[in-house]
């Protein structure tokens, strides 16, 4: 885990969630991933991910999506204290 409890999504295990913090990629990759309603300061949640480099699947808003593990591990969460 890094520092202040931030993690990528392809860092977190499935059933985690948090508060997207940080989003790093270029401007292509921001405006797909808001169109999708991923932006900072939504809660979401892991729900899978496939073995190694496969996409990982999130849900927020009470709908799942599915993203490339390339997109996923620049989405920088901000996980929950429970």
């Amino acid at each position: 885990m890094g520092n202040n409890g931030l993690m990528s999504l392809t860092q977190m295990r499935s059933g985690q969630h948090g508060i997207v913090v940080d989003i790093q990629g270029g401007f292509g990759m921001t405006d797909r991933l808001n169109a999708l309603g991923v932006r900072t300061g939504k809660k979401i949640s892991k729900v899978s991910s496939m073995v190694g480099r496969g996409p990982v699947t999130i849900e927020l808003d009470r709908v799942q999506i599915a993203i490339g593990f390339n997109m996923a591990k620049r989405i920088f969460v901000e996980m929950d204290r429970l």
